[in-house]
């Protein structure tokens, strides 16, 4: 890429000197090389030293078999910075915040562990394409801190 058209400014703002954009985006790739984008830096949570991606929580979460959709989000905290807040919606409607704090604590890091809580909905605010909507999960958790 050679930069934005018409537009100097954001092409300076968003390539270094050796000519690499930075779209923001988080990813890996693997041995074969093939690349694979799985956030976004303004997404990540920060809980105290540590980064959490959300869609890592997402995808363990979604291996429950009670969970039907899942999107995580940092909440504010004093101490931490954020904690990781999960919104769930359940296939099994006998499924309990305790039974999934219990599953992450088997198969995640204690830094990823949803300090922040687990809130059930009925859905996941999703664009057309797909895409969690997280301003409108931040929106909510505001809402609900300020009652």
């Amino acid at each position: 890429m050679k930069g934005y058209l018409n537009n100097p400014a954001t092409t300076v703002f968003s390539m270094d000197k050796e000519g690499w954009i930075h779209t923001g985006d988080v990813g890996y790739v693997d041995e074969d090389e093939c690349l694979y984008i799985v956030d976004r830096i303004k997404e990540l949570i920060k809980y105290k030293a540590y980064q959490v991606a959300p869609a890592e929580l997402e995808a363990k979460l979604l291996q429950h078999p009670s969970v039907a959709d899942a999107a995580v989000i940092g909440v504010p905290d004093e101490e931490a910075v954020e904690h990781p807040k999960a919104y769930v919606v359940r296939s099994d409607q006998h499924l309990l915040a305790e039974d999934l704090h219990s599953y992450l604590r088997e198969h995640v890091a204690p830094q990823k562990r949803l300090r922040g809580g687990i809130e059930f909905v009925s859905e996941i605010p999703k664009s057309a394409s797909g895409k969690i909507l997280r301003r409108h999960l931040c929106a909510r958790n505001k809402k609900l801190l300020r009652l």
